[in-house]
């Protein structure tokens, strides 16, 4: 019964040097950092980008998120104010894709969504986000690890604003490729008028 008794508390002694296999505590809600002992973030620009399907927050309307970059096994995904300096978790989030799950953030259920497993995600793992009524601007911030000991912080979406849907770049676009877009549309409007009698 004693090398039971040693046995259990070894192992509950030993279980933070593993990190959070089944996703990350509501203690990391705030300032998003793993309670992974002895392990900081990595200091270099973050391999991933926080890709939205649209830049425009409309009531009633989800939006999906997407972590491009290479595979990672954790992640921890909020959306916050983009008008204050609050960390509340805003929105929720909708049906959590496979290997990840809801965790409850600011007494919100489905506040954020964390891993469930270590199982690899990639660039098909697609997130949905139902807005709030309340918010005029948002955006999405990531925690991601690629393993236990290597993950990076405050990973962010561009902003997101309320307004009527119009012909956007979806939030972590290249802003250059909306100009290009413009112009490809430009052009065979021109040569179509140049065609036109006079």
């Amino acid at each position: 019964m004693e090398l039971l008794m040693f046995g259990l508390v070894l192992l509950k002694g030993l279980s933070p040097c593993f990190g959070f296999p089944n996703g990350a505590p509501t203690s990391a809600c705030d300032d998003m950092v793993p309670r992974h002992t002895g392990v900081q973030p990595q200091p270099t620009p973050a391999p991933y980008t926080i890709l939205t399907s649209t830049r425009t927050l409309q009531t009633g309307q989800p939006i999906t998120v997407t972590i491009t970059g290479t595979n990672y096994k954790g992640v921890l995904l909020e959306a916050r104010s983009a008008a204050s300096t609050s960390t509340n978790a805003l929105g929720s989030w909708q049906l959590p894709p496979p290997d990840t799950k809801f965790l409850q953030c600011s007494g919100n259920k489905q506040g954020a969504i964390t891993h469930a497993n270590t199982n690899s995600k990639d660039n098909t793992t697609v997130f949905t986000w139902m807005p709030p009524n309340n918010t005029n601007t948002i955006y999405f911030m990531a925690t991601v690890a690629q393993q236990r000991t290597v993950y990076w912080l405050n990973i962010r979406s561009g902003i997101l604003t309320k307004g009527s849907e119009g012909i956007g770049l979806a939030t972590g676009g290249n802003p250059g490729m909306a100009s290009k877009g413009f112009l490809l549309l430009l052009a065979p409007c021109m040569l179509v008028s140049q065609m036109l009698p006079r």
